[in-house]
């Protein structure tokens, strides 16, 4: 099936002004040059999707200033609604200009989710919905016979939220078409539930952050501190030092890093979650859960995921001494 990406992205942002009142959230920085939007966008060109509309309002010429009309190979187009009017409003633009089916995002939201993954659960004639695990905003004191015996910070509880990312069917745009106005949420998701139209898609243990206030922002950005988004997942420093390097790896199901080697730096890949394999030139080595994996200078390798893999990097400290030999996807 073919798709169209769309963004909404016309809020004004309010709660996280003074931050909102010269740039539209999309823009706001999760680190030094990288936007919520740069992280939106790559979700969409490395699922493969060619063009993605913005749903765009408020500061709208800020975000034209900055994107124009191409990102990294991916056609831009803006549907610029001159009033709000909602989500359903800037929807029915979107349904209205395009007959193909849509992957739609929340402009705020900040997930390492799958979406190549998610389109392969998607079937024709129906809406997908992203959920994530309700995080509780308290830490829980658990009580037992009037007798506090343990403390939870924070911790997930057994349900699941909107997650803001959806794939809907073009079939299906009569249930936003029929009300010119107001929150999708409340007026067109119930009814597609209703008549059995709407899948949930969940992928447990991935972050997902909607950034709604300076809070949000902040935590985001923490996250982002020493994380670098790449195509096939993201790498993230967790120590260095002059002695050795720490990074954290994410690969995405169905995915691989770079065919590459290293020129000075030794490392031992050990796998926390997940399930994968190390390409070499002429064999493979399986990557399971606890497993460790010696990769020595010179040789050439990458690392292919068969569920998401999280992995641990241990190394001489050289971060950069990496030369790439080729790419299976697109830069």
């Amino acid at each position: 099936m073919d798709y169209v990406g769309g963004i909404l992205c016309g809020g004004y942002g309010t709660r996280l002004w003074p931050l909102t009142e010269e740039i539209p959230k999309p823009l706001l920085e999760l680190k030094k040059g990288h936007t919520i939007l740069d992280k939106q966008l790559m979700h969409f060109k490395t699922a493969g999707i060619k063009k993605v509309y913005l749903l765009a309002g408020y500061l709208h010429e800020k975000i034209y200033e900055k994107y124009q009309n191409l990102w990294n190979g991916l056609h831009i187009e803006y549907l610029v609604e001159e009033e709000p009017g909602g989500t359903l409003y800037a929807l029915n633009n979107l349904f209205k200009t395009t007959d193909t089916n849509s992957v739609v995002m929340n402009g705020d939201i900040v997930s390492d989710f799958n979406l190549k993954e998610m389109l392969h659960h998607h079937r024709e004639g129906e809406m997908l919905m992203y959920v994530t695990p309700l995080v509780s905003p308290f830490g829980i004191v658990e009580v037992s016979d009037s007798k506090v015996i343990s403390f939870k910070e924070k911790p997930v509880l057994p349900h699941y939220v909107n997650g803001g990312i959806y794939v809907i069917s073009n079939s299906l745009r009569k249930y936003y078409l029929s009300h010119e106005r107001g929150d999708a949420e409340k007026l067109a998701f119930p009814l597609i539930a209703r008549d059995g139209f709407l899948r949930g898609y969940k992928e447990d243990g991935v972050f997902w952050q909607s950034v709604e206030s300076a809070r949000d922002l902040a935590a985001v950005q923490l996250e982002y501190r020493n994380k670098k988004d790449k195509p096939w997942g993201y790498e993230k420093i967790i120590v260095s030092t002059d002695k050795y390097l720490t990074k954290e790896l994410y690969v995405k199901k169905d995915e691989c890093t770079s065919f590459h080697y290293h020129e000075r730096k030794d490392e031992t890949l050990h796998v926390f979650k997940g399930e994968g394999y190390v390409e070499f030139e002429d064999h493979q080595i399986s990557l399971t859960k606890n497993e460790t994996v010696r990769i020595q200078p010179g040789t050439s390798h990458c690392v292919h995921a068969i569920e998401n893999l999280i992995l641990n990097e241990y190394s001489t400290p050289h971060p950069k001494d990496t030369v790439r030999i080729r790419d299976v996807y697109e830069r």
